[in-house]
C-alpha cells in the first residue's frame, strides 16, 4: 500500500540554476526508480531562512508530493543527508484530510493562473 508524502528541501543559496535542477531531477528519479509516483512539485525559489544554517541566511526551497512506500522514506532521507547541497529537509506522510486540503490549494492556484 502506497502513501502520500509530502517533502520540502532546501539547497545552498550557492547553487547555479542549473546545479539546482540538477539537484531536484535527482531526487524525482529517486522517487520514479523506487516505484514512487510524483502527484505534485513546486519551486519556491529563493528565501530568507529563519535563522543561519551553515553561515547562509537564505536557501532554495523545493516542494515534491509523492506517492510511495513507507519503507523508501529511511532511503530518501539518507539521500539528502548525504547531498552536500541539501543543507534541511523535511519529509511528512500525508493524512487523508491533509491530501484533501493540498488538492484544495492547488485547485485554488491553476484557477488564479488561468484568470
Amino acid at each position: 500500500m502506497k502513501n502520500r508524502y509530502e517533502t520540502v528541501f532546501i539547497a545552498t543559496p550557492v547553487l547555479s540554476e542549473a546545479q539546482m535542477k540538477e539537484a531536484v531531477e535527482k531526487f524525482k528519479d529517486l522517487i520514479l526508480k523506487n516505484k514512487g509516483e510524483i502527484v505534485y512539485e513546486e519551486n519556491w525559489g529563493l528565501k530568507k531562512l529563519a535563522y543561519p544554517i551553515q553561515k547562509k541566511s537564505t536557501g532554495f526551497y523545493y516542494l515534491i508530493e509523492f506517492s510511495a512506500e513507507s519503507s523508501f522514506i529511511h532511503k530518501l532521507e539518507t539521500e539528502y543527508r548525504r547531498d552536500e547541497r541539501i543543507i534541511r529537509f523535511l519529509t511528512f506522510k500525508l493524512e487523508k484530510y491533509s491530501i484533501e486540503y493540498a488538492d484544495k490549494r492547488r485547485s485554488k492556484k491553476t484557477e488564479k493562473v488561468e484568470e
